[in-house]
Formats: structure tokens, sequence, C-alpha cells
């Protein structure tokens, strides 16, 4: 009922925002905002030939499309954000590689410490697109002024790299700073005492502990090693450098100027804008008097159909890429995480559907709720039994993320993804001390000794303590019984790999969690081959995205507001104390998600950032 009220909220006043734009523009307004909503959707945007296609490495890039809310919600504060899925950006770069009118690629890093926090396992993918469209003998340029070892990753493919004349590039390595909440939870008088299995099971050391542990220091210093690692072998191929001069670089310069960029053989040019721009026009035969390079932009570019061009397909024959991206949660969710019952009724949906033959779902989680995860990973289990289910991990597939891809036919990831974190746990927090400090205290009358065993008031007593941990213990095995059967090993192997331990992508092979190495794209092939559906198919996305009537509304804001020269809010980049307290911000939020009904939880360490 709540979200129906939502929803409805969200119609009404969508329509009532589209009659107050049409009222300002009049009779007039509205027929040429109909007649540029429906010409747009049946054309698409004019592609002149010998043009450039622009990528802005500030673009946000997720998993899966917006929801209607995540629209609804920045038509409404003005914010206009530039963000596209992951698949659209592959796809529309893999059209351009096609399409004879575009001679190549732009990339623009100015702006991208704006960017989101796309991972490297996304980047990876996208990656690999660009890589496919220079081998196809178009040329791919890609300047910045500010590089940092995420943006250059994707930046290093081009054949001509630009930095500008007073541009800085980090070139220092990778990094994990993980926040320690434990003395100021000491400080302030709030209790904290923990359940747990698994010795690497790092999400609860911020809560108990002022740093790492040896054993999480251990696995983090291992996933740092192998992105890192991966990071060196792939800069290296592009740019025709050793991994160790690399390492060399970072452990001896770390910030080089655009000179020593460019004597290290990590820049081809240095140059200013209009040099690049001048060159750029060269490429696409514009007249000299034109003020800028012939171009269109990622997001104009990813309109055009591509049926054309062979990329887009027509079939009955449905393969379901359904995305689980954020954190696991008890009941529906919101936008933003992954509601396990919503999610459990999207794969019992796919199951009875006939013309769905095959489901790849998306992974990009870190797990949350060990209850949710369970329901998941039942419907999991029976949609196999009915059509193949493959796994796609992204960026993060660990612990409840890793819990709902044991049962699938197959699994794949990217050498970077971040996956396993087999364990579970428990925070339990009270006030007794804060309270007490301040004049507050708790008396308590009960008809069994663990009637008030939910309480706050107070710590919980070893016996009570025992209870927390046997519920603990059995989701555990629970966890390891389901990956041994859902994985074919043998039990004791994944105790013995379990313990919570993180891993990387390409670790994970090589102890049998994951079956290959590859992007969403390559899960999807596999997956039609698997169904035995040849070049007959097409992809549906789940959850489906906003109807047309949220999609016009936006648009028509968007005329209005540029029609009326109001201007979008811009993002700022953060000085570095605002970032750190942004970080505790995230943390907060982490727990306020946090709704297991028993209080258990499979998830990946709290704060675990690559840097």
């Amino acid at each position: 009922m709540r979200n129906f009220i939502k929803q409805t909220f969200a119609s009404l006043v969508g329509t009532l925002l589209g009659l107050i734009i049409f009222a300002g523009l009049g009779t007039t307004g509205l027929f040429l905002l109909i007649l540029a909503a429906s010409s747009s959707k049946d054309t698409g945007p004019n592609v002149k030939n010998k043009s450039v296609l622009v990528f802005d490495l500030s673009m946000k890039i997720t998993d899966g499309e917006p929801s209607s809310g995540q629209l609804f919600q920045n038509t409404i504060s003005g914010v206009d954000e530039d963000r596209m899925a992951l698949r659209k950006v592959v796809e529309t770069l893999e059209k351009a590689r096609r399409d004879p009118r575009i001679v190549g690629i732009y990339i623009d890093a100015t702006n991208a410490s704006q960017a989101g926090n796309v991972g490297y396992a996304s980047l990876k993918e996208i990656r690999k697109a660009l890589e496919e469209f220079r081998a196809a003998g178009k040329k791919i340029v890609a300047y910045g002024s500010d590089w940092s070892e995420k943006e250059y990753y994707v930046s290093s493919v081009a054949d001509s790299i630009v930095l500008n004349p007073l541009g800085m590039m980090e070139v220092n390595g990778l990094s994990s700073q993980p926040m320690f909440l434990a003395g100021a939870l000491q400080k302030y008088g709030i209790g904290v005492q923990v359940v747990r299995v698994g010795k690497f099971k790092g999400a609860v050391e911020p809560f108990i502990l002022n740093k790492l542990s040896p054993e999480n220091r251990e696995q983090t210093q291992k996933l740092l090693d192998d992105v890192w690692g991966e990071w060196r072998t792939a800069i290296g191929a592009s740019r025709k450098i050793e991994p160790n001069k690399l390492q060399v670089i970072a452990d001896n310069q770390s910030l080089l100027e655009a000179t020593q960029a460019k004597t290290n053989g990590l820049v081809d040019l240095v140059q200013y804008p209009d040099e690049v721009v001048a060159d750029l026009k060269k490429l696409t035969n514009s007249d000299k008097e034109d003020k800028t390079f012939r171009q269109i932009s990622l997001n104009s570019y990813a309109q055009v159909s591509g049926k054309s061009l062979g990329v887009e397909r027509n079939s009955k024959n449905q393969i379901a890429v359904v995305y689980a991206e954020g954190e696991i949660v008890d009941g529906k969710g919101e936008d933003g995480q992954v509601g396990g019952d919503r999610f459990a009724k999207i794969f019992n949906k796919l199951r009875q559907d006939k013309d769905v033959k095959a489901v790849v779902l998306r992974i990009n989680s870190p797990g949350g709720s060990a209850t949710a995860a369970e329901v998941m990973q039942r419907e999991v289990k029976l949609t196999r039994e009915v059509k193949p289910v493959v796994v796609s991990m992204g960026d993060v597939a660990a612990s409840g993320g890793y819990w709902i891809a044991s049962d699938s036919n197959r699994i794949f990831a990217e050498p970077n993804t971040i996956t396993g974190s087999i364990g579970v746990f428990g925070l339990l927090f009270n006030g007794e001390k804060l309270a007490n400090n301040n004049g507050i205290t708790w008396d308590s009358v009960k008809t069994a000794r663990y009637a008030d065993s939910q309480t706050v008031s107070r710590p919980k007593s070893p016996q009570e303590l025992e209870i927390y941990q046997r519920s603990v213990n059995r989701i555990y095995n629970m966890f390891l019984n389901k990956v041994s059967q859902g994985r074919k090993l043998p039990e004791q192997k994944v105790a013995e790999i379990a313990q919570g331990r993180v891993w990387s992508g390409v670790a994970a092979k090589e102890i049998g969690l994951v079956d290959e190495i590859g992007g969403l794209n390559t899960a999807i092939a596999y997956t039609a081959k698997q169904a035995k559906l040849g070049d007959d198919w097409e992809v549906q996305e789940y959850p489906r995205t906003s109807s047309f009537g949220e999609r016009f509304f936006g648009r028509a804001t968007e005329e209005a507001r540029t029609a009326f020269g109001i201007e979008s809010a811009q993002l700022k980049s953060a000085n570095p104390l605002t970032a750190e307290f942004q970080k505790l911000q995230q943390e907060v939020e982490i727990l306020q998600k946090m709704n297991d009904p028993q209080g258990v939880y499979a998830r990946l360490p709290f704060n675990l950032k690559i840097e």
C-alpha cells in the first residue's frame, strides 16, 4: 500500500507538472513538444558523415537503467544528471564501430573526477569495446588535464593520448582506507557486541577495532595486488610499457607533470584544448571557420537505431537480463536496493513466461540481508530447473551477492571483480552507557528468561550471545552448503576458501568460485548458446524502466527549463575533508538499510573502497 501511494503521488505530481509546463509554453509549445517526442522516437538524432563520437568520462555509469523514481526526482530537483547504463554504453560503442559515418572517438577526461563510483570491472567492459573500435581502423583521441588511475585505465586504449601542459597524471598505485568508528562509539557510550563466522569477515571491524585485523589486512592486500596487477598489465599492453616500469613510476614518481608523463610514454602529446580541437577538425574534414569539430555525444548517439547496423535484435525469444544492483534488503526494497521479495517476484514471473528462454542475472551488490538473499536464491534455483540461469558479476558480487549467484548454471566475472566474502555476522548495539551518562535508566518486568533479549537498554548476556551465535553458525553452514552444492565443490574446500574472505575475479576463478572471465555481453552470448537460440533472440531488461508518461513529462520539463533559461544544478568536486564526511554518511546509511528480520547479514566489509 505504501509503494502504491508513493507511485500514485508521483504520477499525480508528474501530471500536474506537465500541465504547468504546457500552460507556460502555450498550445504551440505543447504541439512542438509532442512533435519532438514522437519524431525523435521514430528517427533519432541526425548523424553527419565523418563525425566523432564524444565520450565524456564524467558520465555516471550504472548497471541498470535509472528507475522511474530516480528520473522523477531528478526532474523535480532540476538536476540534469548525465548517466547511462553500462550495457547501453557498450552497445553504443559497438554501433559506432560499425557505423561508417563515425570516424573516431574523443574521450573527454577533463571532468572525470565528477564521475560516480563505477568500478574497474565495469571499466574493463568499456575498455574492451574501445579496443574493438580501434581494431576496426578508427581513431581514438583522449584528452585530459588531471588523470587518475581509473580514468587513465579507460583512456590508455587511445591512439593518441593528450595531456594539458599544466596537467598532472597520477600513477601511485591503489589503496583502501577504511574508516573505523569504534573509538567514537565508545566515547559516546554506545555498546557494540558482535556475533560472526569467518576470520576474514571484516564487515564488523569498523565497530569493534581502530585498525585492520591481520586477516583483513591480508585479504585487502591480496585484492589490491590483483586489481593493480591487472591495471599494469592492461596499461602496459596498450602503451607498450613493461608492467614493472609502471611499478617503478608508482614507487618513485607518483604524480607526473605533463612533460614527465610524455617522457615515460604515458601520453603522446602535450597540447592545449584548441590544438586538440584543430586536430579533430582535420579528422572530420570540418571547415576552418567552424567553431569545433563535427561531433555527436555518446548519449545522443545512443538514440540512433542500431537495426541497420546489425546491433539491435527483434525476436519473440527473449533473454531476460535481471539487474541486482545495490544493498540486498528484506522486503520489496526501494530504488537503489535489491529487495528480496521484489526480485523473487520477477524471477517467478520470468520462470512462467514461455517467451523468456533464459535468464542472465547481473549482480553488482556487496550483499546484505541473509534472509533476502535466501529468498532470491530459492527463486534462482527454481528458475534454473526450467531454463538456463547465468550470472554476470559486475564490480562487486560478494557475500549475499555471491549467495544468490551460487546456484546458477555458470558464473562470469571480470578479473577485477570483487567477490567471495562467504561469511555471516550480526551486530548488537546497546545504549546503556550513553543513557546512564545522561540520567536515563531502565527497569524490566518479564515472564520468561529471554523475554527482553531484544532490548537496547543493556548488553546481551553470555547466554543470549550464545543463542545469537547459534543462529549465525546455522546460517553460515547453510551458506557453505549452498555454495558446495551449487558449485559442485567439496564442503571442506568451500570452508577453506570461505571464512568471509574477499577475492578478485581472477583469484575466484582459480579456486572454483567463478567459471569464466568475461563481461555482461559475453555472459549473454553464452546464455543464448545454452538456450540453443542461434541468432534468433533479443534482450529484455528487468526491473522494467519508466513508463512513456514519466519519460515524456521528464522530457517536457527539460524543454521548459531550456526555454526559460534555467540552469541545471552541477555537481562540484568535494574537498578531501568533505569526502571523508561523505564516507561517514555512507556508513550510517548502510546501517539504516540493515533490516534482516533475524539480524544476520552476509555482506562485504562496509567501507572497502579502492582509490
